[in-house]
């Protein structure tokens, strides 16, 4: 079939104000979970993440390691326990989790950017003590899942600007001591946001957004206001497992994060499309 030139110019074309935009300006990436289940959707991250540096956006990326952690701990033949939908971390667990998010995930990240022509380097929050953390308060007893209490944010920027991409595990360190804290992605991610003043945050899933028949994409709410939250909440359109996401976007741009995206991670070129493209493809809310 022949290549028809003027649409792919198009399609070139209409990525230009949204770089032009965009340039220059950072945008935090929490990536995991479903968006790494594939070597094609770790490459299309990968190329992604890379082309947006490429044409002078900043990419940061912020990930978590949980089905890498669980799957070590059935290793040991150790259970993987959860509380309302966060790990409970004991001090076995804690070492895991320092071990897969600050080595095997990180570093895998690292050099999948690598491979596709980019630069990274691999940092968690306990390098330099740059995110410190205090226990989570809590009505049950999490173990070692930590709060985020302060974010240098000198040594990300000290990475972006030596032209490389920031790669962090969401791991913190105690304000007063050496004990580390399981943190949790988003959350994370959300902190690093606000804190680098990011023009941007993404929360790469494994649905296409917030729709208000979580079982129909066709209702797929593509903009969302933040007045508006409250309601969808009390209608119970905000449910499950997008609680936590909602609410961590509420945060970061409360906090001075322009806009914040939810999207599905397991479609190819995800980030490129919602980025660079006029209608986007998940929900953006502002």
């Amino acid at each position: 079939m022949k290549m028809n030139y003027k649409e792919h110019a198009k399609v070139l074309t209409q990525a230009l104000p949204y770089i032009q935009t965009l340039a220059g300006k950072i945008v935090v990436i929490k990536y995991g979970g479903n968006a790494m289940t594939s070597e094609e959707l770790r490459q299309s991250v990968a190329t992604d993440i890379v082309l947006l540096q490429c044409v002078g956006i900043k990419p940061v990326i912020v990930h978590g390691g949980g089905p890498d952690i669980s799957k070590f701990l059935n290793k040991i033949g150790q259970e993987s326990k959860f509380i309302n939908g966060l790990r409970y971390t004991d001090k076995d667990t804690m070492e895991i989790v320092q071990m897969v998010l600050g080595g095997k995930v990180n570093k895998n990240i690292v050099s999948l950017i690598e491979s596709v022509g980019g630069k990274a380097i691999g940092l968690s929050g306990i390098d330099g003590s740059f995110i410190k953390a205090r226990k989570l308060e809590s009505d049950v007893d999490l173990g070692y899942v930590g709060e985020i209490t302060s974010i240098d944010t000198k040594m990300i920027e000290n990475t972006i600007d030596s032209g490389y991409i920031p790669v962090i595990g969401s791991v913190a360190v105690g304000e007063n001591s050496t004990q580390a804290y399981n943190i949790n992605a988003d959350t994370c991610a959300a902190k690093i946001a606000a804190a680098l003043k990011a023009e941007k945050i993404l929360l790469l899933t494994n649905v296409p957004g917030l729709m208000k028949d979580a079982k129909d994409t066709s209702t797929l709410i593509s903009t969302l206001r933040l007045h508006e939250v409250k309601k969808l909440q009390a209608d119970k359109i905000i449910q499950g497992g997008m609680i936590p996401k909602i609410d961590c976007c509420v945060e970061a741009i409360r906090m001075g994060v322009k806009t914040a995206h939810i999207i599905d991670g397991t479609l190819e070129h995800s980030i490129l499309l919602e980025l660079l493209s006029k209608e986007g493809i998940g929900t953006m809310i502002y």
